[in-house]
């Protein structure tokens, strides 16, 4: 048999007898180092509770009640919601397919005839940059009509790419779309009021201009009346 380690030997400072278990002397104070530190039953610091949900009790009341409640310092905070409806930034398609239509026709009205037996786009936008340089000579020769609905319809086209972007409302773009529109709409029907509304003398090239015309007119305002969407 192996000796004893002596972890149960009773101090020499007991007045007991050294042969009496300890389980026999119930009056008898045990000294601190009687037992092995190894077999110590607490561990730690005592253990701490929660607060109910009310506010009522303290942490010292009874863990049987208490075990399992996350503990509340004070210090949570609880996320933001809201109920209010939120914008939805969206491109608005439709007005600026309309708008793309509108440069695409300007594009091509430089490569047809605009009136029977006349110059073509190219050419009448060749003569007005000839007389950019005085003005005077763009209205005499109304040289300009042909400028505004070329240029005006690369303008369109490209607020038609900027519609494209996701925004809240595009109707800044519309309405920027709109003055172009009447610019174009301008050098149509200048020159259609001096061959006094004769439009049998028009070839591709002017009804491509009154399609501008038309095309920027309802893509403008298709931008300017849709409203935000909000979800």
């Amino acid at each position: 048999m192996s000796e004893t380690d002596g972890r149960y030997d009773i101090p020499p400072e007991s007045d007991s007898p050294p042969g009496r278990p300890l389980v026999e002397r119930p009056n008898e104070a045990v000294p601190a180092g009687a037992l092995d530190p190894r077999y110590d039953p607490v561990v730690g610091p005592p253990p701490r509770y929660a607060l109910p949900a009310d506010g009522a009790g303290s942490r010292d009341d009874d863990p049987d009640t208490l075990a399992g409640l996350p503990w509340d310092d004070g210090a949570a905070t609880q996320p933001e919601y809201r109920d209010t409806p939120v914008v939805v930034r969206r491109p608005d398609s439709l007005a600026a397919l309309l708008l793309l239509l509108a440069g695409i026709a300007a594009g091509v009205s430089l490569l047809v005839a605009w009136l029977h037996g006349g110059d073509t786009g190219l050419v009448l936008v060749a003569n007005g940059f000839d007389d950019v340089s005085h003005p005077q000579r763009l209205v005499d020769n109304d040289t300009w009509e042909p400028l505004a609905v070329v240029f005006g319809g690369a303008a369109l086209f490209l607020l038609a790419l900027l519609m494209f972007v996701p925004a809240k409302t595009h109707r800044f773009l519309g309405a920027l779309a709109l003055l172009v529109t009447v610019v174009v709409a301008a050098g149509m029907l200048v020159p259609l009021a001096a061959a006094h509304w004769d439009v049998h003398r028009w070839a591709v090239g002017g009804w491509l201009s009154a399609a501008v015309v038309g095309l920027g007119l309802l893509g403008a305002l298709k931008a300017l009346m849709t409203n935000a969407r909000r979800s």
